[in-house]
């Protein structure tokens, strides 16, 4: 604020003065004894009449000019600013607004979060609060011949509109736009804003990004633009700063909760790669890599781990204050209710994820692994390459080896996905068994080589693999990237695969299938079909590595990454973070409701739902819950309760960098929007007219009083 402003400002202080003036001619008249008064009649002393305001309304209205005046005179213009975008020579902009609705969009300044700790409530802006209210003020700036999109990038990242030249459409796009529990895709949502982008006729295209930048990798190649898509990172007081400590997972068996329990990782010095924290068993947490140098209060310091049953607390335990990841076991009393309620103590960064129910999720998500050791093993020794793979990925899957295939529906039942390789195929028992398991909602990975073609009589993989599986040498290497595009960014490494065999299967095991990748000749390479409400994926290739060494590459990942999250996401396992997909595949009524439970929770009549939408792709049912919580899923009539959790990697606040040609001043900044000088000297101008009116009303009283006394 400038000298002149502030003198400026001080006029106001001059409304004071009539008050002053006012109390002045208060003070009490001198009184003096006068005998021949007493034969007076009494009569209100003119004094105390004068030391009343005469006119209150013209008081008042004077008082607000004087205010008027001197704000009027504090500028010379009165403005308040926004965020906008500099444009090149006027030209016509192409925007894409990228907004951050991810779990740790909701953290608090630091302020709030220091509130929090010390039991204080805070009304301060969150920081997805803060992001729309930019992305309102960058929608607010477009002229016409701009065009817009939005995207979402709270993981998966989405488009919530495609590149538009009506900006109404804009600002109701972002009215739509809530907060959510999923975790951050910055990669994904920039990869998206730029191809919403391309092709557009505006030479100046933008992306403008609304992030607290933590996405769970502080190590990642810094923010930029593109030579022909510049980025921009205008707001750094969205950075994510601060400490969290959340509940990832919650579940209960028999007498006993445990709670998994995730803490940001103390604040370093220099940013570096992420510090891989072994998880504990009860014993001390792994310490910070060295170089580490650690600075701050932990987040968990001083906190304790809760198991609620509304008021009454079942069972505490304290947080050690180095933990960064730990599952907590709480023992659970003779007759604890079935809803129960795990809850940090304490406050931190982000309140949302510091509560969560427990259910009796029977164990972790299952995969049931049939390999040959001897045909899969490697030099250097270990498991096969199948478990080892799985065990990387740390899809919070619990691998279970198995002998052989079981021909039981029973045993089959306590699994949510099944790999067999190259099995020397199945007896009728079991194939009726694996079709029945999967047309309930299972998925079965088979790899199809050399054993699969020569199965014995009476044995084969009908209806799972139809036709005839045939095994001969690859007449091509290699399988076309171009046609593997569910592998991901690692299907061009299977572009030299080399092996010395395939499996080659009839036209009539692709028909009603979905092939997901093919050999260079065009072959299938790997098929998924649908069967019942579950899936069939199938491998031309077995996992041997004498035939080839797809089992020791990046896209094997992949194939693994997806399979064990579509077994996730056909109810295998009943708990699955934010975000992430639930697929109804053959059924046909389906409702999804959240349950809502109130603070200290678990009784029935405080308990709201609220229903989910679901939605039809490609005539396959889904629902992508965005908050963790209970859920109510209604199947055909048949009920079942799932708990979506918090993405563990969101926890983490430490935020990516930004290179600083993403800050650039040229690309826009904070503007001057309103000049509210005008409205002042309009505002100043009525209470002129409303004084000139008191007076007159004011003149013609006095008259009126004179003439009656």
């Amino acid at each position: 604020m400038s000298f002149v402003t502030l003198g400026a400002l001080l006029v106001a202080l001059l409304v004071g003065a009539p008050v002053a003036a006012h109390l002045l001619r208060r003070r009490r008249a001198e009184e003096r004894p006068f005998p021949p008064a007493r034969l007076v009649p009494p009569t209100p002393p003119t004094a105390r009449r004068r030391s009343l305001l005469e006119d209150r309304a013209l008081f008042a209205t004077r008082a607000v000019s004087v205010i008027a005046l001197a704000v009027l005179g504090a500028t010379p213009l009165l403005r308040c600013s926004h965020l906008s975008l500099s444009r090149r020579a006027g030209a016509s902009v192409a925007l894409a607004i990228v907004v951050d609705d991810s779990l740790s969009m909701r953290a608090r300044p630091d302020g709030a979060e220091g509130a929090a700790r010390d039991g204080r409530s805070s009304q301060a802006p969150s920081r997805f609060e803060r992001a729309l209210t930019a992305a309102r003020e960058l929608a607010g700036g477009l002229a016409p011949g701009d065009a817009a999109a939005l995207v979402l990038a709270g993981a998966p990242a989405r488009v919530a509109l495609a590149s538009t030249t009506n900006l109404a459409a804009v600002g109701e796009a972002l009215a739509a736009v809530t907060p959510s529990d999923r975790a951050t895709d910055i990669d994904g949502a920039l990869a998206l804003a730029r191809d919403l982008l391309r092709g557009l006729p505006q030479s100046d295209k933008r992306i403008v990004l609304l992030s607290d930048l933590a996405d769970g990798t502080p190590g990642a190649p810094p923010i930029s633009g593109t030579p022909d898509i510049a980025t921009w990172v205008p707001l750094q007081e969205l950075e994510a700063t601060g400490q969290d400590c959340g509940i990832v997972r919650a579940d209960r068996s028999g007498q006993k909760a445990r709670v998994r329990v995730v803490c940001t990782a103390a604040s370093t010095a220099a940013r570096g790669p992420d510090v891989a924290v072994a998880q504990r068993d009860g014993g001390a947490d792994a310490p910070p890599a060295a170089g580490s140098a650690a600075t701050g209060a932990s987040a968990a310091a001083g906190r304790s781990l809760e198991v609620r049953a509304g008021d009454a607390v079942l069972g505490k335990v304290a947080l050690d204050p180095a933990l960064r990841a730990e599952d907590l076991s709480i023992d659970l009393p003779a007759g604890a209710p079935e809803i129960l309620i795990a809850a940090l103590t304490g406050g931190d960064a982000i309140a949302e994820d510091d509560r969560a129910p427990i259910i009796s999720a029977g164990g972790p998500l299952s995969i049931a692994v049939v390999v040959d050791p001897a045909t899969t093993h490697v030099e250097t020794g270990g498991p096969p390459p199948l478990e080892q793979a799985l065990s990387a990925l740390d899809l919070d899957a619990q691998i279970r080896p198995l002998p052989s295939v079981p021909e039981h529906a029973d045993e089959l039942a306590a699994h949510a996905g099944l790999i067999v390789d190259d099995a020397p195929g199945f007896t009728p028992e079991v194939r009726r068994s694996l079709a029945a398991w999967v047309e309930r909602g299972g998925v079965a990975l088979l790899t199809l080589g050399q054993r699969a073609a020569a199965a014995p009589l009476g044995a084969g993989f009908e209806p799972l693999v139809p036709g005839v599986v045939r095994w001969s040498a690859s007449p091509v290497p290699g399988v076309d990237p171009a046609t593997a595009g569910w592998l991901g960014p690692s299907a061009p490494g299977l572009a030299d695969v080399a092996p010395r065999g395939r499996a080659t299967l009839g036209a009539e095991a692709s028909e009603g299938a979905e092939v997901l990748a093919r050999w260079a000749d065009g072959a299938p390479f790997l098929v998924r079909r649908p069967l019942g409400r579950g899936v069939v994926l199938f491998m031309t290739l077995p996992l041997g590595t004498e035939e080839s060494d797809v089992a020791l590459r990046p896209a094997f990942l992949s194939l693994l990454d997806g399979f064990v999250g579509a077994a996730r996401a056909r109810g295998g396992a009943r708990r699955l973070a934010a975000g992430e997909l639930w697929t109804f595949d053959g059924y046909h009524d389906v409702k999804v409701e959240r349950v809502r439970v109130d603070r200290d929770g678990a009784s029935q009549g405080s308990r709201s739902r609220e229903a989910l939408p679901v939605a039809e792709v490609e005539r396959r049912l889904r629902v992508s819950p965005p908050l963790a919580g209970l859920y109510e899923l209604t199947l055909d009539g048949e009920r079942s309760t799932r708990v979506v959790s918090v993405p563990e990697r969101e926890i983490d606040l430490r935020p990516r960098r930004v290179a600083e040609s993403a800050r650039a001043a040229e690309l826009g900044g904070m503007a001057a929007s309103i000049d509210g000088s005008p409205y002042v000297a309009l505002l100043l101008l009525l209470l002129l007219a409303v004084e000139l009116l008191l007076r007159a009303i004011g003149g013609r009283q006095e008259p009126a009083e004179g003439q009656a006394s």
